[in-house]
Formats: C-alpha cells, sequence, structure tokens
C-alpha cells in the first residue's frame, strides 16, 4: 500500500511532505521528503501549502479549516469518514485539489467563518476555568448522567423491561394458541 502511495506522489508535479513512522518504500520520487515527525500545525499554515492529504480525524480537519488549507482524505475509522464527508458537502475537500482554486476559496471561506468568534479561545478558556473556580466546581452544568445509577445509565432496566415484555407476550401468546386448538 505504501509504495502505492509513494508511487501516485512522484507522479504529481508539487513537492510532498509524507509525515511516516516506518521504512522508506519503493517507488519515492524526488519531490517527497519523507519524515517520521514534524509540527504539523505549522506545516499548515506556511502559506505556500496547496493541500492537505490526512485520515480525516477531527484534531487535524479542525487545523486545516483554521488555515484554510483543502484537505483529500483517506478516512480509517468512524468519525473520519463523517468529517470527510462533510468537508465534501461544503466544496472544500478530493484529485484535482492542487489544480483547481475552488477548493482553496472554500477552505479559505471555511476557515473565516472557524476564526469569527466574540471571545479568542485562550480568553474562551480562562473564563471558563475560572467560572468553575467561582462556582465550587459548577455542579449545576454537570450532566444529570453522573447522578444515575449504573443500570440505568447502561440502559439495564430498559433492556430488562423490553425482554420481560417480549416474554409475557409469547406466553400469552402461546396460551392462547394452545387453548384455541384445544376447543377444536
Amino acid at each position: 500500500m505504501h509504495s502505492i502511495i509513494a508511487a501516485a506522489f512522484a507522479k504529481l508535479p508539487q513537492k510532498v511532505i509524507w509525515k511516516y513512522k516506518g521504512d522508506k518504500p519503493v517507488g519515492l520520487g524526488n519531490n517527497t521528503s519523507f519524515v517520521d515527525w514534524m509540527p504539523q500545525n505549522d506545516l499548515l499554515g506556511h502559506p505556500k501549502i496547496k493541500l492537505f492529504m490526512s485520515h480525516g480525524g477531527t484534531n487535524r480537519v479542525q487545523e486545516a479549516i483554521y488555515h484554510g488549507v483543502p484537505i483529500v482524505g483517506l478516512p480509517v475509522f468512524f468519525d473520519q469518514y463523517d468529517n470527510l464527508l462533510r468537508l465534501k458537502e461544503k466544496g472544500a475537500a478530493l484529485h484535482e485539489v492542487p489544480s483547481d482554486p475552488s477548493y482553496r476559496t472554500n477552505m479559505q471561506r471555511l476557515s473565516r467563518l472557524h476564526r469569527d468568534k466574540p471571545v479568542m479561545p485562550l480568553d474562551n478558556a480562562l473564563f471558563w476555568i475560572e467560572f468553575v473556580m467561582r462556582h465550587k466546581g459548577a455542579a449545576h452544568l454537570k450532566a444529570e448522567s453522573y447522578r444515575m445509577h449504573w443500570y440505568s445509565y447502561y440502559s439495564v432496566d430498559v433492556v430488562l423491561s423490553f425482554l420481560w415484555l417480549t416474554q409475557l407476550l409469547k406466553y400469552l401468546l402461546g396460551e392462547n394458541w394452545l387453548h384455541g386448538n384445544r376447543r377444536k
């Protein structure tokens, strides 16, 4: 699989920075830099970045949106497909990305939406930390699930009720069928 990706990267006219831990795959092109670690957020913030190829994890998508970099996604786990599908629907994520400026424009529009906040994130975090301290833990903000019994939290009571109801219906229908057959 890695050699197939390396061969595909080698065909691109753009320079590629590939973050990967492992042996260099066969067919790695001269346009591809192979690194095992890098400050990804700094790289996405570079003005010459044309595109970001990602698995579509939430943090990676948020970083790409923040910097306005379009994404080509290869989802691996459950939430990643949904994250990438949302970007695709907004016209910000797919081979024509480097050559089609509309993807960059759409992602930059999403970036402006993402950054347009009345309060900076650090100030917001400080407010909520101080809020919790002022209100001695802010118990009124805790979810009701913290006070639930374990069997209610995991819906054991609901499942047992359905099982009991199913057994009761089977018994009543079975008895009715047996008595109905005897009368004939």
